[in-house]
């Protein structure tokens, strides 16, 4: 079934999640043609554009016109002295990225969103899944859910970034948040976000950056986190894509997680990521108000 949003062809991948643009060029997209993607974005989660023109210049353009965007990462330096909002992500230099994580949550105001576009691509191999995080939210039993909107984890960028910054980076960052990055100091999240659009909950927790949840044994904390790792990533929450030459993936951070295969041997994979400034995660329990008293409609 495709969904008419203005402008905007929208061919959904599943009943909740997922969904292909149709017949847009992001690099001559007009601004109600990217109003339209922030909502179906929001709506969808992950949005996929195919045939797209973009190099570096027009990636940056775009992220420009849909929000404000970060430093490339807060280690990683950018693509080029010219872009460095740009991060590369290069199997030929340890450019991996398969561990199911949610992107840069180990900072204090993870990204909104991401913009990942194609730029070389293996023979077969290297695709990418999502999850939906909110969907996978909805679907848990009430009890658990009552469970886990009381948590908060701790997330940790040195177990993935640390050995980088210290040895590659010279122990000095990107800026971000307006300060160089010298040390990555673990963040507390709440274990389930509360989507500031659309007052959905979605788990916010993943094993790229989550080390443990606040106030529980190590025990407790590992069979938490393990049930949670495996109900998000079961099938009926998850869009798998297939990458062809000038593609551009979107993303809502806030709702979802992913994982891209490292299947395709000594061919080499390339893309090319941007990320749009967010805003501080809140749970269902606001530390300062207290319980939300208003639950949104449950979408699964």
């Amino acid at each position: 079934m495709t969904d008419t949003l203005v402008n905007l062809t929208v061919d959904p991948l599943g009943p909740h999640f997922g969904a292909e643009v149709r017949d847009l060029d992001l690099h001559r997209a007009s601004d109600t043609d990217l109003a339209a993607v922030r909502a179906a974005l929001v709506d969808r989660k992950v949005l996929f554009f195919a045939d797209q023109r973009l190099d570096d210049d027009g990636q940056v353009r775009l992220g420009r016109r849909l929000g404000e965007l970060t430093a490339s990462h807060p280690v990683v330096g950018g693509v080029d002295a010219e872009h460095p909002e740009v991060y590369a992500l290069d199997s030929a230099d340890n450019g991996f990225a398969d561990v199911w994580h949610t992107d840069v949550t180990f900072v204090a105001r993870p990204p909104l969103g991401s913009i990942l576009r194609a730029v070389t691509l293996p023979p077969s191999g290297g695709d990418t899944t999502w999850a939906d995080s909110q969907l996978a939210y909805d679907s848990l039993a009430e009890p658990v859910r009552r469970l886990v909107d009381q948590l908060v984890a701790v997330h940790d960028g040195n177990r993935e970034f640390g050995y980088y910054l210290a040895q590659r980076r010279g122990g000095r960052g990107s800026v971000w948040e307006g300060e160089v990055v010298t040390r990555l100091d673990p963040v507390e999240h709440p274990v389930v976000r509360v989507h500031p659009e659309t007052g959905r909950r979605g788990i916010f927790v993943n094993p790229g950056f989550t080390s443990h949840i606040v106030g529980v044994s190590e025990a407790e904390s590992r069979a938490i986190l393990d049930l949670l790792y495996a109900h998000l990533t079961k099938p009926e929450h998850l869009v798998r894509h297939r990458w062809r030459p000038g593609d551009v993936a979107m993303w809502d951070n806030r709702s979802t997680a992913h994982y891209a295969n490292r299947d395709y041997g000594t061919a080499r994979r390339v893309v090319h990521r941007i990320t749009l400034r967010g805003d501080r995660p809140r749970g269902p329990v606001d530390p300062w108000h207290g319980p939300e008293t208003v639950r949104p409609p449950n979408h699964g």
